[in-house]
C-alpha cells in the first residue's frame, strides 16, 4: 500500500513520491490501487479527475484528500483573459475551441426529461464566474446590454390547488456567447467592473472527480473544495453526472469537502446511461412515468443490488449554489447514509426549473438513511421520489426553504423523526405508510393520493420488486409531533387524515360491507390513520379522532430558527401545557406497525429492530418522553443553541 503525492511543483513524468510528487490528480488517479492514498497540495488543479482502479472493500479503498490544513481546489473552469471593451459596461473576449475538447458547454443545452423551463429560449451548460460569482445568461445581446430585474415564481401544489409562490428578485450581470466552429466569443456586463482587473472563469468540464465507467467502487475522496462543472440535467430516466460521484459503482465515502457551483448537481449517486437516457424527450412514445417504471427493470437486469450498487457515505460537505440539486440520484444511491451536510442556494436562481430539484434529490432511495443535515434558503429541501422504501429522516434542521420536504409514490415504511420543518410550507405526502414522529412542523402540510402512477415495492431491504400498485394515500403514523399554524383555510396539523379509519381492523371491514367492485372499494375506501399524542398551536387543527391531542389553537409559540456566529438557534414559546405531553413513549418496530401495502416493518437497514429514542441534539430519551425534537423544551421562551448543522 503506497501513498501518492500531489503539486503544483511536480511533474507528470515523476514517481509521485512526496519528493518528487505528480503535477495532477488524473495522473495519480491512473496510478492508485487498491489500499493506496492520494495525498493532494495546495493549489487549483483545473482538471476532470476520472478513477480508473477501484478498491476492494471498505477496509481496502483508495483514499484521495487534501494534505492536512492546505487549501486545495478541483475546479471544471479555465481562466479567460484579455477581455475588449465594445461599449459602456460591455465586454467581449473570444476563446479558442481547443481549450473544451470535444465538449463545449456553450454550444450544449440544458435538456432531458421531466425539464419545464424556459421553453421559449435556450439555456446552456456554459457559465461565466466573476470573482467566483455565477453571472446569469442572457438571452440575447439587448439583455446583456440591459439587464433588468427578473421576478421568479414557481407553482405549487396543495390541498389539489394551484398557488403562485414568489421569490426574490435578482439583479442580473449578464452574458450570452456566440460558438463558431473554432471560437467561442462570449460577451458580459460586469455591472461597472473592469474583468481584467479580477478574476474570470469558464466552465469547461463535464465533471470535477467523476469515473468514465461504471463499477469503481470503494473511493473516499476527503477535503477539496470543488467547483464549476457544466453537468447537465439529471432526471431519474438519464445518466445522472454531478460534479462528483461514483457513477453506479460501490462504496464511496465523500466526506468534508466544499461543493458549489455546479450547473445543475453536485453529488450523483444515480444511474448510468444504460437504463435509459431521456427517451420520453427522445421519443414520446410512452408517458415519461413509463420510462422511468422501465428504469427500474433495467437497472435489476444491470446489477441493481446490494452486492454491486451503493451504500455510499456523504457526510460533513458544505453544499451551496447549483442549479438543480445538491445530491442527487436514482437506484445508485440504495442503502446509502447522508448526514451532517450543510446543503444551501439550490435551484434558487431559476434560470431554468423542473420536476426534479431541491437540496436532496433521490428516486429508489432503498434504506438510506438521511440525518443531521441542515437544509436551508433552497427551493425544496428534500424530496424523496418513488421507492422511498426504508428511509428514515432524522435529526435534520429545514428552515428558510419554499418548501421543506416532499414524498411522492411510496408505499413504506419510512421514518420521519426528531426533525426541525422550520419553513412555511412543510411537506408534500404524496406517498403513503410513513412514520412521523416527533417533529416540529411549523407549515403548510399537503397529502394526497397519487393512483395513476402506479410504483414499484420491494422485499424488505432488498432492490427485488415485490409488486407494483398505485398509492392510495394515508396509511400514516403520526406521534408526539408539535404542530404550528399559519394562514386561516389551509391544512396544517392532521386534519386532512379526518374520515380515516382508526386501524386496519376497520379499515378491512368497510371494504367486505363496500357494495360494488373490489377495485373501487379500496380506491373509495380511506386508509387507515394513526395519530396519537400531539401538541397543536396557533390554528393548527388535530384529526379528528385524536382523543388524546393538546390544541391550543390560539398560542402564538413565535418559532424561529436563524444562524448566530455560526450556529444553528432555535427560538420557540411554549405554553405550560406542553407538559401535558410528558409521559409519552419512545415508539418501536413493534408500536409502529407495517404498512398495508407492503407488510414491512419499520426496521433499520441491516432487518434489526429500531427504536426511536434519541432527540435532534443525539440526547437519549428519558423515561418520561414529551412532544417535539427536542427533550430539553419547556413552557415559557426557549432558547436552544443546535450546533452548525444541528446536532453538537
Amino acid at each position: 500500500m503506497r501513498t501518492y503525492h500531489v503539486a503544483k511543483t511536480g511533474s507528470d513524468r515523476h514517481d509521485g513520491s512526496e519528493q518528487t510528487p505528480f503535477l495532477t490528480i488524473g495522473r495519480a488517479a491512473q496510478t492508485a490501487m487498491p489500499g493506496d492514498t492520494v495525498i493532494v497540495h495546495k493549489g487549483e488543479y483545473r482538471e476532470w479527475v476520472k478513477p480508473v482502479n477501484s478498491g476492494i472493500s471498505d477496509a481496502i479503498r483508495i483514499t484521495y484528500r487534501a494534505a492536512e490544513g492546505e487549501k486545495v481546489v478541483i475546479k471544471g473552469s479555465e481562466i479567460v483573459q484579455n477581455w475588449e471593451k465594445m461599449e459602456e459596461n460591455i465586454w467581449k473576449a473570444e476563446v479558442s475551441n481547443i481549450i473544451f475538447g470535444g465538449f463545449n458547454p456553450f454550444a450544449e443545452k440544458i435538456s432531458g426529461d421531466w425539464l419545464v423551463d424556459p421553453r421559449e429560449y435556450d439555456v446552456h451548460l456554459g457559465a461565466v464566474y466573476y470573482n467566483g460569482q455565477a453571472l446569469f445568461e442572457a438571452k440575447n445581446m439587448e439583455e446583456v446590454r440591459n439587464p433588468k430585474k427578473r421576478e421568479y415564481s414557481l407553482l405549487a401544489t396543495w390541498e389539489n390547488r394551484r398557488e403562485e409562490i414568489d421569490f426574490p428578485d435578482h439583479t442580473l450581470l449578464t452574458w450570452y456567447a456566440e460558438v463558431k466552429e473554432e471560437s467561442t466569443i462570449l460577451y458580459a456586463n460586469f455591472g461597472g467592473h473592469d474583468p481584467n482587473a479580477g478574476l474570470v472563469e469558464i466552465n469547461v468540464r463535464k465533471a470535477c472527480f467523476f469515473p468514465e465507467r461504471t463499477g469503481v467502487n470503494y473511493i473516499t475522496v476527503r477535503g477539496f473544495e470543488i467547483a464549476h462543472a457544466a453537468t447537465q440535467w439529471a432526471p431519474p430516466t438519464a445518466e445522472q453526472t454531478g460534479m462528483i460521484g461514483p457513477n453506479w459503482s460501490k462504496g464511496w465515502v465523500i466526506e468534508e469537502n466544499i461543493l458549489h457551483d455546479s450547473k445543475c448537481s453536485a453529488i450523483s449517486l444515480g444511474k448510468e446511461a444504460g437504463t435509459g437516457q431521456n427517451d420520453y424527450t427522445r421519443t414520446q412514445k410512452k408517458p415519461d412515468y413509463q420510462y422511468q417504471m422501465e428504469a427500474v427493470f433495467k437497472g435489476l437486469s444491470k446489477g441493481w443490488s446490494r452486492e454491486q450498487i451503493g451504500s455510499h457515505i456523504v457526510r460533513n460537505n458544505t453544499i451551496y449554489d447549483c442549479g438543480q440539486t445538491g445530491v442527487v440520484g436514482h437506484m445508485g444511491c440504495i442503502f446509502s447514509q447522508i448526514y451532517g451536510n450543510e446543503i444551501y442556494r439550490i435551484a434558487t436562481r431559476h434560470e431554468f426549473w423542473g420536476h426534479e430539484i431541491a437540496g436532496i434529490k433521490l428516486h429508489a432511495a432503498v434504506d438510506v438513511q438521511i440525518h443531521d443535515n441542515h437544509i436551508h434558503h433552497c427551493s425544496l429541501g428534500t424530496w424523496l421520489d418513488w421507492q422511498a422504501q426504508g428511509v428514515r429522516v432524522s435529526r435534520n434542521i429545514y428552515d428558510h426553504n419554499n418548501r421543506d420536504f416532499m414524498i411522492e409514490v411510496t408505499h413504506g415504511p419510512y421514518l420521519v423523526d426528531n426533525n426541525i420543518f422550520a419553513s412555511n410550507y412543510n411537506f408534500t405526502n404524496a406517498a403513503q405508510g410513513g412514520a412521523y414522529v416527533n417533529n416540529l412542523c411549523c407549515g403548510l402540510i399537503s397529502h394526497y393520493p397519487v393512483l395513476d402512477r402506479p410504483t414499484p415495492y420491494h422485499m424488505p431491504h432488498s432492490t427485488q420488486v415485490m409488486g407494483v400498485i398505485g398509492v392510495y394515500g394515508s396509511d400514516d403514523r403520526w406521534y408526539q409531533n408539535i404542530f404550528v399554524g399559519g394562514k386561516e383555510e389551509r391544512p396544517y396539523g392532521t386534519s386532512t387524515y379526518d374520515g380515516a379509519a382508526l386501524s386496519l381492523e376497520e379499515f378491512t371491514k368497510k371494504i367486505r360491507e363496500y357494495q360494488g367492485d373490489d377495485l373501487r372499494a379500496f380506491v373509495e375506501t380511506k386508509q387507515p390513520a394513526y395519530i396519537h399524542r400531539n401538541l397543536y398551536l396557533k390554528g393548527a387543527k388535530a384529526f379528528e379522532k385524536e382523543d388524546d391531542a393538546v390544541c391550543l389553537t390560539d398560542w402564538e409559540p413565535d418559532v424561529c430558527v436563524e444562524m448566530e456566529d455560526g450556529e444553528t438557534v432555535l427560538t420557540i414559546t411554549l405554553p405550560k401545557e406542553v407538559e401535558n405531553t410528558q409521559g409519552n413513549v419512545a415508539l418501536d418496530s413493534a408500536m409502529l406497525g407495517n404498512p398495508r401495502i407492503t407488510e414491512a416493518g419499520y426496521e433499520n437497514p441491516d432487518g434489526s429492530p429500531l427504536v426511536v429514542d434519541v432527540d435532534l441534539q443525539g440526547r437519549e430519551y428519558g423515561e418520561s418522553v414529551q412532544a417535539g425534537p427536542l427533550q430539553c423544551l419547556r413552557a415559557g421562551k426557549n432558547v436552544v443553541k443546535l450546533g452548525k448543522y444541528g446536532i453538537k
